[in-house]
């Protein structure tokens, strides 16, 4: 099996209340990574990590933002004990992330969405092979009817329009043509956004 060189988190992103904040600088400490907490005068943190095989510091800036820690960014990790805590911290919050797995003749790209993978590509050279996607299936039945839930609106709106068309030319009093008219603008109109 092939040596894994590092591992590149090319685009993270996660969210995490000061709840999942702590759980996630103890996850850390309970697998004992080397890591120190900085704490900034407008509430922000910073998690240093330190990549023991690299022997450099990883910083991951968390942004506050309302009762939120927001954490976006790039970094390349050596230590497989971090490249772990890492992809766990991605899972259990259901973090976002594009991750290349660096191997020496080729690299892994996993695409993570809500904390699960998504994408599996392989790059060798300037060749890529999809590996796994991951295919929403009822997400695609769901819009699927609402589409067909579309269309079935679509033929009730013309077959109800048709029927005002020939109840308004059946009629003589002006007062219910101008009633009739009102339907008919306000119907043609939801017809319109339908078919659009």
């Amino acid at each position: 099996m092939a040596m894994r060189l590092a591992t590149q988190y090319v685009k993270t992103c996660l969210q995490l209340t000061e709840a999942e904040m702590a759980m996630f600088i103890q996850m850390f400490v309970d697998h004992q990574a080397s890591l120190q907490v900085k704490v900034l005068e407008n509430g922000n943190q910073e998690v240093v990590l330190l990549d023991n095989e690299a022997g450099q510091e990883i910083v991951l800036s968390f942004e506050r933002k309302f009762n939120t820690f927001v954490c976006r960014g790039t970094c390349c990790i050596t230590d497989k004990n971090l490249v772990q805590l890492m992809r766990k911290a991605v899972s259990t919050f259901k973090g976002s992330a594009v991750v290349h797995r660096i191997y020496e003749t080729y690299t892994m790209i996993y695409e993570y969405e809500q904390g699960a993978v998504v994408k599996i590509v392989e790059r060798k050279g300037q060749t890529e092979r999809l590996i796994y996607e991951f295919k929403d299936t009822v997400g695609m039945l769901e819009r699927l009817f609402r589409k067909v839930g579309v269309e079935q609106e679509i033929l009730s709106i013309k077959s109800q329009i048709n029927d005002l068309l020939d109840l308004r030319n059946d009629i003589q009093d002006v007062a219910v043509r101008e009633q009739i008219d009102g339907r008919l603008q306000k119907m043609t109109h939801r017809l319109f956004a339908l078919e659009a």
